[in-house]
């Protein structure tokens, strides 16, 4: 028992001391904090399948919240039609217009924004993001460091609050719950986050790790073979891992959400982010 504690404070004096490092080395200031109109809320929508239920059923609901959407969302009929006034990119890949046509999309929908947004970046692509938006006066630009912060909580909470670091940002969602609480809304819904990846999982006869992660809207034939080709490699205990890292990360978010008196509600019907109460 005494051996385990030890165990348990030195893993944290590492991880702390390795986040002060990683947060020096990568971490820049980012856009300042905000703060809501007490009451106020957010509605998160992440692709996950069961947000095309949630659009077509609880419409109005939606509507009586912000909104914030993550990556191709600006893809699909939907966003002009709900026009959320908040936008969260953080893989790599959409920083790159040349990289995929469905990129080349985005931008283009997105540099036909005709309503006032925020889109959440990365701090280091803030500067690729203000050439591929081409001066569209209607979007705002505030940042975020992807610096993965883990160790005491009290160094955590503190690299949070300021903006240098978040839990491992496994999935869009971390960064948009941390986006979300920056702007100082004091409650957070989340739909489409889904999460149900290991259903989806499975492993074919040549042993190729296969991931299918299924949205709302129908992925073209272009975005299936981007996936394809980004799990080439993986074995099945690093795709299982990095799951696990999202589903902690999840947990990282509650307890600091709690400490700040935020409530994040997980309001997405059969999700598996087991971290949050559900509505």
């Amino acid at each position: 028992m005494v051996y385990d504690k030890i165990q348990k404070g030195l893993g944290r004096v590492s991880s702390s001391l390795a986040s002060l490092v990683k947060v020096a080395l990568l971490s820049k200031g980012v856009s300042v904090r905000h703060s809501q109109p007490e009451g106020s809320s957010i509605v998160i929508m992440g692709n996950g399948p069961s947000l095309r239920s949630t659009i077509d059923n609880e419409r109005e609901w939606l509507e009586s919240n912000e909104l914030m959407a993550v990556n191709f969302f600006a893809n699909t009929p939907d966003f002009p039609k709900l026009r959320p006034r908040y936008y969260v990119l953080a893989d790599g890949v959409f920083f790159n217009a040349t990289s995929h046509p469905n990129v080349v999309a985005l931008w283009e929908n997105l540099k036909k924004v005709s309503w006032e947004m925020t889109l959440f970046v990365p701090v280091r692509s803030l500067h690729l993001v203000k050439a591929l938006a081409m001066g569209n006066d209607n979007l705002r630009f505030s940042t975020f460091n992807l610096t993965p912060v883990e160790g005491f909580k009290g160094l955590s909470h503190l690299l949070y609050r300021t903006g240098l670091g978040m839990p491992r940002p496994r999935n869009v969602m971390i960064p948009a719950i941390m986006s979300a609480i920056r702007e100082g809304f004091p409650k957070i819904y989340l739909c489409g986050a889904d999460h149900t990846w290991t259903q989806t999982l499975s492993v074919d006869d040549e042993n190729f790790v296969v991931s299918i992660q299924p949205h709302f809207y129908e992925d073209n034939e272009k975005e299936k073979e981007r996936v394809r080709e980004a799990y080439q490699g993986l074995h099945l205990h690093e795709v299982l891992g990095s799951m696990t890292v999202a589903f902690r990360s999840y947990w990282l978010l509650r307890e600091y959400a709690d400490s700040l008196g935020v409530k994040i509600i997980n309001a997405t019907p059969g999700s598996m982010i087991d971290a949050f109460p559900r509505r």
